[in-house]
């Protein structure tokens, strides 16, 4: 009597942690940079940049037209550490949108320190393993407008690990034609060789501030509907 309750008992446990998960149709980590290049006025520029994106119809459309009519996303900003601005948050329309939208810009700094980008992308990764959605895809959204790393893991082992766990990386890189670019004669190369990776990966490059709600529209929609690019990375793999 008392094994046939205990398998009861664990049956009904396991029942209910999987009736407890959510199912969306994509897990989705918006890894901002909040390294040092960053200003206060450029790290509130950006969160507006993925509010505005956020709550876009456009956006908001792509999420409703697409097979599960969700995804779930945190917004995260990377430096020395990382930090969770807003926690997984589950959009399904233009309501929950405005949520996370009004969650992102009010907090403050949160990040500092110099470029730990490999550390990020771990981060990325363990914030999609060890939430509570299941998804059948997951994507890492790195921007930033630099390359350079002084500590952590390197970026290419944590590109190796982030990759074998199914995971894509997708980029935006941030041009700055005032003071040059940071990662040196070609930041969206470098991103091209050294970030991006998985199923589908891309990039969207935000040649100046004022194109980046835009950048980040066009490619949240793209990441949304999943779409795959030509297989040139030297050609194809990036968008204006």
């Amino acid at each position: 009597m008392w094994l046939a309750s205990f398998l009861l008992f664990i049956l009904l446990a396991c029942t209910s942690v999987a009736q407890d998960r959510r199912e969306v149709g994509l897990e989705l980590v918006l890894l901002a940079d909040a390294s040092p290049s960053i200003d206060e006025k450029e790290l509130a520029f950006q969160r507006q940049g993925y509010a505005m994106a956020m709550t876009d119809p456009r956006v908001i459309g792509a999420i409703e037209n697409s097979a599960y009519g969700t995804i779930a996303v945190t917004y995260v900003e990377w430096a020395g550490n990382t930090a969770v601005v807003v926690d997984w948050t589950i959009i399904d329309g233009p309501e929950s949108a405005s949520a996370f939208a009004e969650a992102l810009v009010k907090p403050p700094r949160l990040a500092f320190g110099n470029n730990r980008i490999g550390g990020a992308l771990l981060e990325g990764k363990r914030l999609i393993e060890t939430n509570d959605i299941d998804a059948p895809r997951a994507v890492i959204d790195f921007s930033g407008d630099s390359i350079r790393e002084f500590s952590g893991p390197s970026i290419a082992r944590a590109r190796r690990e982030v990759l074998a766990a199914g995971i894509t990386i997708n980029a935006l890189p941030i041009l700055r034609p005032n003071d040059g670019r940071r990662a040196g004669p070609n930041l969206e190369a470098e991103y091209a060789k050294r970030i991006i990776g998985g199923p589908g990966a891309f990039m969207v490059t935000a040649d100046s501030y004022a194109t980046f709600a835009a950048a980040v529209r066009r490619k949240l929609i793209r990441e949304i509907a999943g779409s795959v690019p030509a297989p040139d990375w030297g050609t194809a793999c990036c968008e204006q």
